[in-house]
């Protein structure tokens, strides 16, 4: 039975908690290690949500709150990216990725995380002020200048409109 348990949570979250956790982290290895530790979190939760759509927000939620709990870990804090002493050994050029996610990763968190609920896990606005704790017109106002700030970074590229 917990088999079976373990393969629905994995085929039925993995991809929304590490596209989640890459959004929050901006490091694959990262959102991995917060997608296992979410999966634990729910195989070990005796919990029986009434339907689908309540436990996906609940499994939202864990996920969010993982990553605000990896985010404030000293582990975390006190870390410094690989890429930091890459200047030491060799000069390496930026590439020259325009590409639509890395545009988006380059926005401010605030702006990422509801364009993450919204776009990708197709939440409106007042279920993403519900899952982040917020008013609706926050959220509103987030995802209005996180589309200007967009336009903005894309103009000239094959995405300008």
């Amino acid at each position: 039975m917990e088999d079976q348990r373990a393969e629905y949570l994995v085929e039925q979250y993995s991809d929304m908690i590490l596209r989640l956790g890459y959004s929050w982290l901006g490091n694959m290895d990262d959102a991995m290690d917060i997608c296992q530790e979410v999966l634990l979190k729910l195989l070990t939760d005796e919990r029986i949500l009434p339907d689908q759509g309540q436990e996906r927000a609940w499994v939202i939620r864990l996920a969010i709150n993982q990553c605000k709990n990896w985010k404030k870990s000293a582990w975390f804090r006190h870390r410094a990216p690989l890429e930091d002493g890459l200047h030491l050994v060799a000069e390496i050029p930026e590439p020259q990725d325009s590409s639509l996610l890395e545009q988006i990763r380059r926005l401010p968190a605030k702006y990422r995380r509801v364009l993450y609920l919204r776009y990708y896990e197709g939440y409106e606005v007042h279920e993403i002020a519900q899952l982040l704790g917020c008013s609706a017109g926050l959220v509103s106002t987030h995802l209005a200048r996180a589309r200007i700030k967009l336009r903005e970074q894309l103009e000239g590229t094959c995405y300008d409109a």
